[in-house]
């Protein structure tokens, strides 16, 4: 039996929660930099070894089509169609160090409900151009209104939605605030990552940036318990993928840090019909954050919150709550969303006022994922 502490995934708002939380204590600052220093010195991405019996979760499934965009970059994607008579697309953003695989348990039943689902690797991860690295804020914006156009423009006449998770939540958020011109229906934000970390937070993923923007950390130095979903056959696949980046670059750390706090302002810029989804139990974007984000929407933004989900929220055994409210709200967005989401958004707001909630983690670094629980 393999057994490793920690069930998360290798995200690196774990590390942005650490810095929120020590740099309250001012005098460990300098501690924490030179740790953090030293450590990067020792990671880098690992060799994963396989297990005979965790070999399907460690396949490499080949993009269906890989399409060029204006600067001659080669974007790889994964592509479910709708079966039947198509109801229109959605373009699916994944989150950071994630790829175009986490949409491959779930896409099959928006393209069995008559939604054909388009998920790009984003510039940097997956197999596109730039891997381990950050193009910018506004790269990733510019790659997805893009691929937008050319989604809308192979379709015309039908309806085309913008979904993101996490970080590409937040980068479908910064889209969708810069121009009402471009060929949306509508924008799913599962889980965005909203967060602005504050001061000291920004000003320490900005001085490791500058003083080695290639050093790299990893989830394995540090004892750290984040729990992105309840689903090990999920966090099993998303840690043996070998698309999956299992380090982070001091570069990469500043620009996702820079990117959520744009993508924190951008939530009262929202121009589009908007669902934005939420777990209680997210442990990696905190719930002030959310709350914070959840106020500065426009009224018109559907607030849905489920009861007991996690960050990943997709790939939580209960997933098809949140499939169901998603299915609903693109048909039928007048109507109460199934899970009653509704009435847990309106509860959990009031009952958060504000607080970070008392499951907010004390994360520090990104790739807990190879601590994963493998019974």
């Amino acid at each position: 039996m393999i057994r490793m502490n920690v069930v998360s995934s290798n995200h690196p708002y774990a590390l942005l929660s650490g810095f929120h939380h020590i740099m309250r204590f001012s005098g460990r600052l300098a501690t924490l930099m030179l740790t953090g220093l030293a450590l990067a010195g020792c990671a880098r991405e690992p060799d994963i070894r396989v297990p005979p019996r965790y070999a399907k979760y460690a396949r490499l499934v080949p993009p269906d089509r890989i399409i060029t965009l204006s600067d001659d970059a080669r974007i790889p994607l994964r592509i479910w169609p709708a079966q039947g008579v198509e109801k229109g697309a959605i373009l699916a953003l994944h989150g950071f160090n994630d790829s175009r695989d986490a949409w491959e348990a779930t896409a099959p039943s928006f393209a069995q409900a008559g939604f054909s689902v388009w998920a790009p690797d984003l510039r940097g991860f997956g197999s596109a151009p730039e891997r381990g690295g950050w193009v910018g804020t506004d790269r990733l914006v510019e790659d997805v209104r893009e691929e937008l156009n050319l989604l809308a423009t192979e379709r015309p006449g039908r309806p085309v939605w913008l979904m993101g998770e996490s970080m590409g939540g937040a980068v479908a958020m910064i889209a969708a605030s810069e121009t009402s011109t471009l060929p949306l229906s509508g924008v799913v934000l599962l889980a965005p990552a909203v967060w602005k970390i504050g001061p000291f937070g920004k000003a320490s993923a900005h001085f490791l940036a500058a003083i080695d923007p290639d050093g790299r950390v990893s989830g394995r130095e540090l004892p750290v318990h984040v729990v992105a979903s309840d689903n090990i056959a999920a966090l099993r696949r998303l840690y043996f993928d070998p698309l999956t980046l299992h380090v982070t670059k001091f570069g990469a750390l500043r620009g996702l840090v820079d990117l959520m706090a744009q993508a924190a302002h951008a939530a009262s810029r929202q121009m589009f019909p908007t669902l934005v989804i939420y777990g209680d139990h997210d442990q990696l974007v905190p719930a002030q954050a959310m709350t914070e984000a959840w106020r500065r929407f426009p009224s018109s933004v559907r607030r849905d919150l489920i009861p007991g989900g996690h960050h990943l929220l997709l790939r939580d055994r209960a997933g098809h709550r949140v499939m169901e409210d998603i299915l609903s709200w693109l048909q039928q967005p007048d109507t109460l969303l199934p899970s009653g989401g509704d009435v847990s958004a309106g509860v959990w707001s009031a009952e958060n006022g504000g607080q970070q909630g008392v499951n907010a983690p004390f994360g520090l670094l990104p790739a807990q994922v190879d601590r994963l629980s493998l019974p």
